[in-house]
């Protein structure tokens, strides 16, 4: 065996070594969530279940109408807001990467700025309540993450990395900025641009926190918040003395274990899909003006 090949083979150990370690918790939140609530608070967790059970699904989907609806609702905000935010920022990040826009020092400042500082969380409540009265409405979960000055830059810097010759051929030829745009930069910026929505989509996906702030419409409820709502209640009456008797019979450990379950699993069936975009996109390079 030669040095190249022990070196090899020894990069390939430490790696596998490395992606045990990142399956393995995920490995025992599932095998949690289908053990019993006994079996963890005698043995502890492990990579099998112990003592096969389904009881914390059971209570989590207690209500089936209502965790579908849930998951319903963060289906369609998660790929209406990364598709429309997708859009306005690959948009905008275009035209800050073309030397020749006018404006491209202004707005850049001014996407930069709006990453260092924001109005507030007061502010930001009063205006989308008081003014903009999107109080339980889709939009109100959707809006407030539309652009995020920091993938406008990552993709600013992927769209000026791509070769100019090709879009100067294309101006000669006659194509104007929006067909250079969908038909040349898009397709050669696939990479940096599914990475920026599966970071975009996991932002829609895992909000909970705009539910929380002006949602109080129960139809109107993402699943996040509807998990959120059920380990809420579980922490209180394991906390409450009076209710230690109700308590009883709630799986605590186990139903945490399948709230995980059920929050974190369609985003790692979407990073199987997009992984071979994410492995190449994540090279993005640093910022340059």
């Amino acid at each position: 065996m030669t040095a190249q090949s022990s070196g090899r083979l020894l990069v390939h150990g430490a790696l596998a070594l490395v992606a045990v370690g990142f399956v393995t918790p995920l490995a025992i939140v599932l095998s949690a969530s289908f053990s019993s609530e006994s079996a963890i608070s005698a043995h502890g967790y492990s990579v099998v279940p112990q003592q096969f059970s389904t009881t914390a699904y059971k209570y989590v989907l207690g209500d089936p109408s209502a965790i579908i609806q849930a998951y319903g609702i963060s289906i369609l905000v998660t790929v209406v807001g990364t598709s429309l935010s997708l859009t306005l920022m690959a948009m905008l990040a275009y035209s800050l990467s073309r030397p020749e826009y006018r404006l491209r020092r202004p707005l850049s400042f001014y996407v930069l700025f709006t990453m260092i500082f924001n109005g507030g969380l007061v502010p930001a409540y009063i205006l989308i309540t008081q003014y903009l009265h999107l109080q339980n409405t889709l939009l109100v979960l959707i809006l407030p993450y539309l652009v995020t000055p920091w993938y406008v830059l990552l993709l600013r810097t992927y769209f000026s990395q791509l070769p100019r010759e090709i879009m100067d051929a294309a101006r000669v030829d006659g194509a104007g900025e929006w067909r250079i745009f969908t038909r040349i930069a898009l397709p050669l910026s696939k990479p940096g641009l599914a990475t920026v929505g599966l970071f975009v989509m996991l932002l829609y996906w895992n909000d909970w926190w705009l539910g929380l702030l002006y949602i109080t419409d129960d139809r109107l409820v993402p699943v996040q918040l509807y998990l959120y709502r059920i380990l809420t209640n579980i922490d209180y009456a394991a906390s409450n003395s009076q209710l230690a008797g109700v308590t009883g019979d709630i799986p605590i450990q186990t139903v945490r274990m399948a709230i995980a379950v059920l929050a974190i699993g369609p985003v790692v069936a979407a990073f199987f899909f997009m992984q071979r975009y994410l492995i190449r996109g994540i090279t993005l390079g640093g910022i340059k003006d």
